[in-house]
C-alpha cells in the first residue's frame, strides 16, 4: 500500500498519560505542529530539548509546563511532534485540549500515533502491533517477548521468508513470459525452494502456538468430580478465598476465572463445576461450561481425592483428558494418596504445592520470550494461510496456477509485515489501541 496517503493531511493530539496524576503528557503530531507550538508557547524550541515554558492562548495562561519538540522525521510518528508535560488535573488537560482544537488540531483516534509511525516507515506492522502488547503485558515473560518483537527481533525472519517468496514468485512469472528460455531451470529448483519455505513456516507456526501463552497467558483448568477440593486448590494457588468452599457437593456452578503469575508467566486459572450427572438445569449448564473450558485449555489439572478410592466419575474424567496436557493430582495428601496421580498435594498442609507451581510454569517456558517466535494469533493464522497456498503451489502443474498460489502466499505474509495491507485491516488492528499511543 502507499504509505503517504495518510501523512500530510491533518494534525492530531491526545493525552498520552492518565489524567488525574501529578503530570499529564499531551502529544501533538502532524504538519501544523510547529505552528501550534509557536502559537501556544511564543518561542522557538530546540528540537529534542525539554524546556520549561508557559502555555498561553491569547494572553491567557493555561499552565506552566515543560515542552519538547521533535522535528520530522526524527520522531515517533515520523512527523513533527510536540509533547506538552503539563499538570495532570482534568481542568488543565481540558483547557489545553480546547486550545489545540481551536488551533486546528483534531483528537487522535485509538492507536493513531503508532499507525502514523507505521505509515511513515518508522516501524513495520509486527513492531507496531507489539506496542500494544508492551502496554498490555501483565507478566515479565510477556513483556520480554513483546519488547523483543518491538525491537524487530521477529521481523527479520519473517521478512526473509517474504523476500525468498517474492524471488520465487518473480522467477515463476518470468518463466510464464519466457517459457522456452527459463522453464526447465525454474522448475528444477522450485520444489526445493518451496519445501524450504514450507519448513520455515511450519517451524514458525508450531513455535508460535507454543509461545502464544507468553502473550495471552497459560490457560489452566481445574477439573474433577464434586468435593475433591478443586475450589480449595483454586483459592490456594490464588492466595485468596475467591471460590466458595463448602462440604456440599455442587457448590461451584460456573467457571471462575482469575489471573496469577507463576515464574514470571501470566496464568489464567479456572475453577469449574464438578463433573457428574447434574442434579438440576443450573448445574448442567455449569458442567457444560466446565467441559468447554477444558477443550480450550493449555493445561488441565485433574483433581482426585486421595482419601477415597477412584470412582466411575474419576475414571471417566481421566479417560476424557487422556492425551491432553494435564497433571493428575491426588489432593488431600494428608489423608491419603491416589496411585493414579502424578503429584500428591494438600491445600491444608501445603505439601506438593511448590512443585505444582513449578510444573505449571514449565508448560509456558518463559525462556521463549527471548527467541524468534510469533505470539500474535493474527500473525499465526496468516502464516497458516500462506502455508496452505504454498502446499497448493507445490503440487500444481500449470505455471499460471503456481503463480496464483505464490501471490496468495506473498499476500498473507505481507499482511504480517505490512507490505500488503489495506486501510480496513489497519483500522481493525489499531482500533484496539489506547488513545495517545
Amino acid at each position: 500500500m502507499e504509505t503517504n496517503e495518510f501523512r500530510q493531511t491533518d494534525t492530531v493530539f491526545a493525552p498520552s498519560t492518565a489524567i488525574g496524576g501529578a503530570i499529564a503528557v499531551v502529544r501533538v503530531s502532524g504538519p501544523d505542529t510547529q505552528a501550534i507550538a509557536h502559537a501556544l508557547l511564543k518561542r522557538e524550541l530546540v528540537p529534542r530539548m525539554l524546556t520549561h515554558t508557559p502555555i498561553c492562548e491569547n494572553g491567557i495562561l493555561l499552565d506552566e509546563a515543560m515542552a519538547v519538540f521533535f522535528a520530522r522525521p526524527n520522531s515517533y510518528t515520523g512527523e513533527d511532534m510536540l509533547e506538552l508535560h503539563c499538570h495532570g488535573g482534568m481542568q488543565t488537560v481540558r483547557r489545553i485540549s480546547d486550545a489545540l482544537l481551536r488551533l486546528g488540531a483534531r483528537p487522535a483516534e485509538g492507536g493513531e500515533f503508532t499507525k502514523r509511525a507505521f505509515l511513515n516507515g518508522k516501524m513495520d506492522l509486527i513492531q507496531a502491533e507489539a506496542v500494544m502488547d508492551v502496554i498490555n503485558a501483565q507478566a515479565e515473560a510477556s513483556l520480554r517477548s513483546a519488547l523483543f518483537q518491538l525491537g524487530g527481533g521477529i521481523s527479520q525472519d519473517v521478512c526473509a521468508i517474504e523476500t525468498h517468496l517474492m524471488d520465487a514468485r518473480a522467477s515463476v512469472e518470468a518463466m510464464i513470459d519466457y517459457p522456452d528460455e527459463m522453464e526447465a531451470d525454474v522448475l528444477s529448483v522450485l520444489p526445493n525452494t518451496l519445501d524450504d519455505l514450507l519448513g520455515k513456516l511450519d517451524a514458525l507456526i508450531e513455535n508460535g502456538y507454543h509461545a502464544r501463552v507468553l502473550r495471552d497467558g497459560l490457560r489452566v483448568v481445574i477439573l474433577g468430580r464434586p468435593n475433591v477440593g478443586k475450589s480449595s486448590l483454586f483459592n490456594t494457588l490464588l492466595g485468596e478465598s475467591r471460590a466458595i468452599v463448602t462440604d456440599a457437593a455442587g457448590t461451584t456452578r460456573d467457571v471462575l476465572d482469575e489471573r496469577i503469575l507463576l515464574n514470571g508467566v501470566g496464568v489464567r486459572l479456572m475453577d469449574t463445576a464438578g463433573l457428574r450427572k447434574a442434579a438440576d438445569e443450573a448445574e448442567s449448564i455449569g458442567i457444560d461450561r466446565a467441559r468447554q473450558a477444558q477443550r480450550t485449555a493449555d493445561l488441565t489439572l485433574v483433581v482426585l481425592d486421595g482419601s477415597e478410592s477412584l470412582t466411575d466419575e474419576d475414571a471417566a474424567i481421566l479417560s476424557e483428558t487422556e492425551g491432553r496436557n494435564r497433571i493428575v493430582l491426588s489432593n488431600k495428601s494428608d489423608l491419603g494418596v491416589c496411585a493414579a496421580a502424578d503429584l500428591a498435594v494438600s491445600c491444608k498442609t501445603g505439601e506438593g504445592l511448590a512443585e505444582l507451581k513449578e510444573r505449571i510454569g514449565s508448560f509456558a517456558n518463559p525462556s521463549l520470550a527471548d527467541t524468534t517466535y510469533l505470539t500474535n494469533i493474527r500473525h499465526i493464522r496468516a502464516l497458516e494461510r500462506a502455508r496452505d497456498a504454498l502446499r497448493q503451489a507445490r503440487f500444481q502443474a500449470e505455471p499460471d496456477c503456481i503463480a496464483t498460489e505464490l501471490r496468495e502466499a506473498a499476500h498473507q505474509i505481507g499482511t504480517i509485515t505490512g507490505s500488503d495491507v489495506d486501510e480496513q485491516l489497519l483500522d481493525r488492528i489499531f482500533e484496539n489501541f489506547c488513545v495517545g499511543k
